[in-house]
């Protein structure tokens, strides 16, 4: 890496998943299904929720959000690749890598706070049923998603701007298919230990918490199970948070696969084709674990769809 410092930096080269020129059509096709499925079954659920009046509670509210922060998500990654792929480019603007960094931090922690809130809002339902109206009122699920959103979009603001202070070197070849705020983080050639200090003590923090909170709610939620009288009501108040759960384990199993694969091997591309497992895939499924595993759900679809073929 040279030793001069580039103040003038106009443009950051995203290395991608693979540089075989074979390979190349095989992902554009692969990314372009995986995103055309994360949009549209998404879409799907927002556009059920939103028809059906049965489901207007606090749960689907919480679940369309999801949604929407899914699609979100998704584009804010995948459209980029896509592009340079077709176009046989590695560059990124400076100020569009930045704001991949922002949109990518910022996505990562609503989807993060909802999954937290989406379990309190489990834990009212089977702990506090006879309150759970007046607890679950649409004051507090604003407010919880107008907090998600306030916490994530300043914890993304504070790490872009502090990119900003940053000078880089000749060397700007990211290893990712995306700019990734600690890839970004590496190629800088000025002091960088505020930065990794933010990274390592804010992400622990707005990473724990939400854990933190939805482990505590299934604490209580197995406990009050296990005190009723009745086995259907069990497997009922079990199944309510099915759903939930399967995207839990699917949101964190594969963001801590990545951080033991970072932690084991010193390989990039590996890091980055494993990156692919909490950037991708988990947008890609959360509509098919809500719609396969919900009753509701699925009768909700099957209106759209009845409605949609009535119209056409």
């Amino acid at each position: 890496m040279a030793s001069e410092n580039q103040t003038g930096v106009t443009s950051f080269f995203l290395q991608g998943l693979s540089e075989d020129s074979e390979l190349q059509p095989l992902l554009f096709g692969l990314f372009l299904t995986l995103y055309f499925v994360t949009v549209l079954g998404n879409l799907l659920i927002i556009l059920a929720i939103s028809s059906d009046s049965h489901l207007h509670t606090p749960m689907y509210f919480f679940l369309s959000n999801l949604s929407f922060t899914d699609i979100c998500f998704g584009t804010t990654t995948v459209p980029k690749m896509l592009v340079n792929i077709q176009t046989q480019s590695k560059s990124i603007s400076y100020t569009g890598c930045l704001t991949q960094v922002c949109f990518v931090l910022m996505f990562a922690g609503v989807e993060n706070f909802l999954l937290a809130a989406m379990a309190y809002d489990r834990y009212v339902a089977i702990c506090h049923p006879l309150r759970y109206t007046v607890i679950m009122n649409s004051y507090l699920c604003g407010l919880l998603i107008l907090l998600s959103l306030f916490i994530s979009l300043v914890d993304a603001l504070l790490h872009s701007l502090m990119v900003l202070h940053l000078s880089f070197c000749a060397d700007l070849e990211i290893p990712h298919f995306f700019c990734e705020l600690a890839q970004v983080i590496k190629l800088a050639c000025s002091n960088t230990l505020i930065n990794d200090i933010l990274v390592y003590l804010i992400t622990s923090i707005l990473d724990s918490v939400p854990l933190l909170g939805i482990i505590f709610s299934y604490i209580k939620i197995v406990s009050s199970i296990l005190r009723m009288p009745s086995a259907g009501g069990m497997y009922k108040a079990f199944s309510t948070c099915g759903s939930h759960l399967s995207v839990v384990f699917l949101f964190y199993g594969t963001a801590f696969g990545v951080y033991i694969s970072s932690a084991v091997t010193h390989s990039s591309k590996n890091l980055a084709v494993a990156s692919v497992m909490y950037t991708v895939v988990p947008p890609m499924m959360n509509p098919f674990i809500y719609s396969l595993r919900n009753r509701d759900m699925q009768g909700a679809l099957q209106k759209l769809f009845w409605r949609t073929s009535s119209f056409s």
